[in-house]
């Protein structure tokens, strides 16, 4: 996939994370998210504070659009966004920013690209389902929650990543 059509991509994968949230409730113990991997994927040259905004932005859209706790998703988003450096200096190397290419399975493997999304995950779920309990939830309970739904959604992630990932071949 070409860079510049990477816009379109990512406010489809909104409009899908609002499709998810809106008619998709699985189980208490399972939260699905595709938006960490969409803010992971996003055009290296993309700033970290651009990245943050877009996840701010981003969420707060999904939030307001969903039946769900208005400033969740954007709370929840924004770790990850200002982590994202991290994690692709970590997964992927310094190369990636040196040379200034993009995050591709293709490239990179689906090993190294499966640690990434689920480095991502972690962190969103964390926060999502800290938030989202307030503390009213056993541990027990979130834990699993948050284990399971780090499994489905890389898992999820990495099924649609080829479609959405730029693709530094082209």
């Amino acid at each position: 996939m070409r860079e510049h059509s990477y816009p379109l991509t990512f406010i489809l994968l909104v409009m899908v994370q609002i499709l998810i949230c809106n008619y998709l409730n699985l189980t208490p113990y399972l939260t699905l998210s595709i938006l960490p991997m969409a803010i992971l994927f996003l055009p290296i040259r993309c700033s970290g504070s651009a990245a943050m905004l877009i996840a701010f932005i981003c969420g707060l859209a999904v939030d307001f659009l969903c039946d769900g706790v208005p400033g969740l998703q954007a709370l929840s988003l924004v770790p990850v966004a200002y982590a994202r450096t991290g994690i692709i200096r970590l997964v992927f190397g310094s190369e990636v920013f040196a040379r200034k290419e993009n995050i591709s399975v293709a490239k990179h493997g689906l090993g190294k690209t499966a640690l990434a999304l689920a480095l991502a995950q972690a962190l969103f779920l964390a926060v999502y389902i800290i938030a989202d309990g307030a503390g009213t939830r056993p541990f027990w309970f979130n834990s699993l929650k948050w284990l399971l739904s780090i499994l489905l959604g890389v898992a999820v992630s990495l099924a649609i990543t080829p479609l959405t990932a730029p693709d530094s071949r082209d």
